[in-house]
């Protein structure tokens, strides 16, 4: 009995372990050089297929990210509406670890609630203030609008604390930043705090330089591989040898084995329509994989390898995954710690990262031509489709050509 009892112990005490880790930030359009605002989320989680989806809502009509496995989606992990509101979240394990609620994981459904029924900040509070209790959530959620407003939201089940982007007592510089702790929470509790420093370092460095941009976020940030602790550059790793498989411990770096996206949406200015918001998505593993591009149109166009397909996954992503098992090759043990670097890069420049930048290199070089186009309003529906068309070639066949 006494050898149950403690083994029961262990498993109570191991369930709250789970831990699913995202790492987020907000920047105001006051420091962008663009003028726009920014919302970036390292999708982290134990479903690791994701795709788009473009629905019309009850007042709102969105674009997010879901589940794969979510056939009639009630949850979103981030998206953006054409009021010009968008939000995502990050987990939080310091808000109230001794709660007991039994109702939970409700980020996902707030969320989706909020891109149908939300034009502001402002609504989103009202929400939070109104929705029944419990949320269900213990959460980061973070917001912004067409307004030039933002905010990360500390959300637990029975209160929130807001935290304005706006306020230069608590955005000195224009940016805030958050991994899996709430600063209103239990001091030196929850995880990220590795993210989180090697993040504020990241951001810090693109302020000063002024280059707080959407692929500044996706190549520099979201892919990130030093380490905020022991100092270790991965990206210094490999050997020249491609065929040489080099593992590396894989632990507590911005993209982890369970990042299942990164998505940057950059808002609009003031003024402007807020349907030119734009959606950027890595969709699958970061490591593995390439940006693309959507905005909103008359006729509710998606790319075609970001959508369910007929076996409900995303062509991008399922491809991604293939990539992402030529990094993550052991055949036993816990081969999600150890990482091949030499299968992202090595000596000789064929390491999938390495084949892959140029071609997102391209992808972020034409829409700048495409959004010129799409904001003086002569970029239509049909020419976002034939773009999508075009980009959907270009990246199919060079994954599968990486894969082959």
């Amino acid at each position: 009995m006494i050898k149950y009892f403690f083994c029961l112990l262990l498993f109570i005490f191991l369930i709250p372990l789970k831990i699913i880790p995202c790492t987020t930030a907000i920047i105001s359009g006051k420091i962008t050089p663009d003028g726009r605002p920014l919302l970036w989320k390292n999708r982290d989680t134990d479903d690791l297929y994701n795709n788009l989806i473009y629905i019309n809502g009850s007042k709102y009509s969105y674009i997010a990210i879901v589940n794969s496995n979510d056939k009639n989606p009630g949850q979103v992990w981030i998206g953006m509406n054409n009021a010009g509101f968008s939000i995502m979240n990050s987990v939080s394990y310091n808000l109230e670890p001794g709660d007991t609620t039994k109702l939970k994981d409700m980020e996902g459904v707030i969320m989706r609630l909020a891109l149908e029924t939300c034009e502001n900040v402002d609504d989103f509070e009202k929400l939070l203030k109104t929705y029944k209790k419990p949320l269900g959530v213990q959460t980061n959620f973070g917001v912004i609008d067409a307004f030039g407003n933002g905010a990360y939201f500390e959300t637990s089940n029975y209160f929130y604390k807001k935290y304005d982007l706006n306020d230069g007592t608590v955005a000195p510089d224009g940016y805030l930043l958050r991994t899996n702790f709430s600063v209103c929470g239990i001091p030196d509790e929850g995880s990220g705090y590795e993210r989180f420093d090697i993040e504020s370092e990241l951001f810090k460095s693109a302020y000063k330089n002024k280059n707080l941009t959407p692929k500044f976020i996706v190549q520099d940030a979201a892919r990130c591989l030093k380490h905020s602790i022991t100092k270790v550059d991965l990206k210094n790793e490999y050997s020249d040898n491609p065929s040489e498989k080099k593992y590396v411990d894989f632990n507590d770096f911005i993209p982890r084995y369970s990042t299942s996206a990164s998505v940057v949406i950059q808002g609009v200015k003031k003024g402007e329509s807020p349907e030119l918001s734009t959606m950027w998505n890595v969709l699958g593993f970061p490591l593995c994989s390439v940006v693309y591009p959507v905005w909103f149109n008359s006729e509710n166009n998606l790319p075609d390898i970001l959508k369910a397909g007929t076996d409900g996954n995303s062509e991008l992503c399922k491809l991604s995954l293939k990539l992402k098992n030529k990094c993550f090759s052991l055949k036993k043990g816990k081969k999600q710690n150890y990482l091949n670097i030499n299968a992202l890069y090595n000596g000789e420049g064929t390491g999938i990262m390495q084949k892959l930048r140029p071609i997102e290199d391209y992808v972020f070089l034409s829409t700048e031509d495409i959004l010129i186009k799409f904001r003086e309003g002569s970029f239509t529906a049909n020419d976002i489709k034939l773009y999508y068309n075009h980009i959907d070639s270009i990246i199919i066949s060079k994954l599968k050509s990486i894969i082959d």
